[in-house]
């Protein structure tokens, strides 16, 4: 890009195709997607943003041509990341309670959730994990392009182990990360988080895929794939999903997060780490009383559609005889006692 007068463009030509930045003025530009294969599915075509070029440029060497726009939006989209982040954790604890407290934003990918967190709670430590490196550098560039001054940022180990040096965390926050752990590192891993929650703390658990909703929405898009036997659904993800290449092992669908995770599943991986009882909190904030109308809160806002309303007093219904949180997504919190 020669200058930063409206009209100017940059074109990243990639191996499966072209990232187009246009200049628009006020600041801010124009990223649009054209994969080389029509059929390629693509989260986002376009999107218009504030991110300097160079923030860009990375997240496209990054996280690639599929997925740029949608990186962005997760930050920028005010109906996505902060909506979700807004009503996980507002609802049941007010802003006050995290001022001058530390928060963990264990598996925060490329730090759309951190520098989310970093502007809802602008007076709490925020300190950010992730496995990838590559990954933590791009959220340390995101941080420091858009001035949250409250974020750092370690690299784990490995995928079963957390850094040194950490300390101890007032909250954590598990913000799409828990459908991503394989089995084993569930239950080895997420003590280890527990062990760093202060007694008192809260541990958040968000944006988590049900396991047993009727579409499998996050990794492949199909309906009934969460009913299926594990060799049906890796079968049917590869045969059928237009977003997965085709030759994924069933251990890498389960890294994209297919089987999503449930409520009881997670009060008995806490349940047996020990250092404190796990308390299930109730939502009692902003209007919403209730884990399905705090589902029906943040997808209404962002998506409203009258049948959402008769969803919710469903929802509600299966809870309440399954004695269990039931929805598409679930947002938990979890006091230590």
């Amino acid at each position: 890009m020669t200058s930063n007068s409206e009209g100017s463009q940059l074109r990243l030509d990639l191996t499966d195709g072209t990232v187009e930045i246009t200049e628009v003025g006020g600041g801010r530009r124009r990223v649009s997607v054209t994969p080389a294969d029509p059929s390629t599915f693509v989260f986002m075509r376009t999107w218009e943003t504030a991110y300097p070029v160079d923030l860009i440029e990375r997240i496209v060497a990054v996280k690639g041509l599929a997925r740029v726009c949608d990186v962005i939006a997760r930050d920028e989209m005010p109906s996505y990341v902060s909506l979700f982040l807004r009503y996980a954790m507002l609802t049941y604890r007010a802003e006050s309670a995290f001022e001058h407290k530390r928060l963990l934003d264990f598996g925060c990918g490329s730090g759309s959730s951190t520098v989310v967190l970093a502007r809802m709670f602008p007076a709490t430590e925020i300190v950010g994990v992730e496995l990838e490196r590559e990954l933590l550098e791009l959220a340390e560039a995101r941080a420091h392009a858009l001035g949250a001054g409250n974020v750092s940022f370690h690299v784990s180990p490995d995928p079963a182990s957390l850094p040194q040096g950490l300390g101890d965390f007032d909250f954590i926050s598990l913000s799409a990360v828990w459908e991503h752990l394989l089995p084993a590192e569930r239950r080895t891993l997420v003590p280890k988080l527990w062990s760093v929650l202060k007694p008192g703390g809260v541990l958040f658990v968000n944006q988590l895929p049900h396991r047993w909703w009727i579409v499998e929405a996050h990794t492949t898009g199909l309906p009934l794939l969460n009913f299926a036997p594990r060799r049906v659904a890796h079968w049917g993800a590869k045969r059928f999903s237009i977003r997965l290449r085709g030759d994924e092992s069933w251990d890498e669908l389960l890294r994209m997060g297919i089987r999503g995770g449930t409520e009881r599943e997670i009060l008995r991986v806490l349940r047996g780490a020990g250092g404190g009882r796990p308390q299930l909190l109730e939502p009692h904030r902003l209007g919403v009383s209730d884990r399905a109308s705090l589902w029906y809160a943040y997808s209404n806002a962002g998506r409203p559609m009258a049948i959402k309303r008769v969803m919710r007093d469903l929802f509600r219904l299966v809870s309440w005889v399954t004695r269990s949180s039931y929805a598409p997504g679930l947002d938990l919190a979890i006091e230590k006692r």
